[in-house]
């Protein structure tokens, strides 16, 4: 039960349509601004989600080790994006992130931890870098506290999601692993989706 409404809320969230501009900083605060931004795209929303499912297959350290990476470097990339350094093929490279964190759940890759962290920490960079670009009028640190809190939320969303599968798979690990992989290939499919459309 907890399993498919994890799922559900996984879809909806990932039914987001452009149509839904992110918010403007002058009308509901930088904050606001930045928590809505890794919300109201799609591929934001799926490669964070991808974090935590790779975090939740790995256990141990990594359950905190992948979304602190990850974060961390969001926020350098955010740092780079306000420094004016140029980072070519941003949006490329985030449309692939969705594709390749996909796949790497979806193939239960086992890296060592230190270069687990540093793969997802790349894509971080991308992402915060995308943040910073688009952050507009929005003051500097309400706008990253609020994508901060969004990211750190939408990849413990997706450990929720990991765990939920273990319950309902009534702790039999490797079913629980088949519905995870299961997961990360249509984040993966996903991804082929937006880079194609």
């Amino acid at each position: 039960m907890i399993f498919r409404l994890a799922l559900a809320a996984t879809l909806a969230l990932t039914a987001t349509s452009p149509a839904f501009a992110h918010l403007d900083p002058a009308e509901h605060g930088s904050f606001a601004a930045g928590f809505s931004h890794p919300l109201f795209g799609t591929d934001h929303v799926l490669a964070m989600i991808a974090v935590g499912l790779w975090a939740a297959l790995l256990c141990g350290r990594a359950v905190l080790a992948l979304p602190t990476a990850f974060v961390s470097a969001m926020i350098a990339g955010f740092g780079l994006a306000l420094a004016g350094f140029p980072l070519p093929y941003v949006e490329p490279l985030i449309l692939t992130s969705v594709i390749v964190l996909g796949l790497v759940v979806a193939l239960a890759l086992r890296l060592p931890l230190p270069a687990s962290a540093a793969f997802v920490a790349l894509f971080g960079i991308c992402h915060g870098y995308a943040h910073g670009g688009e952050m507009g009028a929005a003051t500097e640190f309400g706008y990253a506290a609020g994508f901060v809190l969004a990211t750190a939320l939408l990849h413990a969303t997706g450990l929720l999601i990991g765990y939920s599968a273990s319950i309902s798979a009534r702790n039999d690990p490797a079913r629980a692993t088949r519905i995870i992989r299961g997961l990360g290939a249509l984040m993966a499919l996903g991804g082929i989706y937006l880079a194609a459309a």
